[in-house]
C-alpha cells in the first residue's frame, strides 16, 4: 500500500477536480490519502461549495467527495487560510480538518507519491 499526498493550490475546477479524481482512484485502489489545501485552495472545502461545482464530462464531486472520505481520507485544510480568507472552521464541510503545514509535512514524509493541482 502507498502513501499518496496531494497538495490542492485553488479552488477552481482545475485544482478541485483533478485532485478528488486522482485522490479517489487511489484510495479505492487501497492507497492512503492526505489531501492538503493551501489558502488558495481552501474555499473549496466550505459547506456547499463542491455541490456548486460541475464541469462537462466530470464526475459528481460530491460523490467523489463522500467517497474518499468514507474510505479514511485525511482531508486537511492548511490553518493559514482561516486568516488568509477570512474563514472559521465552522465554515468548512464536515470531515476536514484544519493543521499547519508543519503537520502536512510530517504526515507526508514517507508519502511515494504525491501530486500539487
Amino acid at each position: 500500500m502507498a502513501k499518496v499526498a496531494i497538495t490542492v493550490n485553488g479552488a477552481e475546477n482545475g485544482n478541485v477536480f483533478p485532485s478528488f479524481i486522482v485522490g479517489s482512484s487511489a484510495i479505492a485502489s487501497g492507497d492512503e490519502l492526505v489531501l492538503f489545501f493551501t489558502p488558495g485552495g481552501a474555499p473549496s472545502m466550505v459547506k456547499g461549495v463542491i455541490e456548486k461545482m460541475e464541469g462537462k464530462g466530470m464526475p459528481n464531486l460530491l460523490e467523489l467527495y463522500e467517497g474518499v472520505q468514507a474510505l479514511g481520507a485525511k482531508i486537511w485544510v492548511c490553518e493559514l487560510a482561516l486568516d488568509a480568507k477570512d474563514l472559521k472552521k465552522e465554515d468548512f464541510r464536515e470531515g476536514v480538518e484544519i493543521v499547519g503545514a508543519t503537520t502536512f509535512i510530517n504526515e507526508i514524509k514517507d508519502a511515494t507519491i504525491t501530486f500539487s493541482f
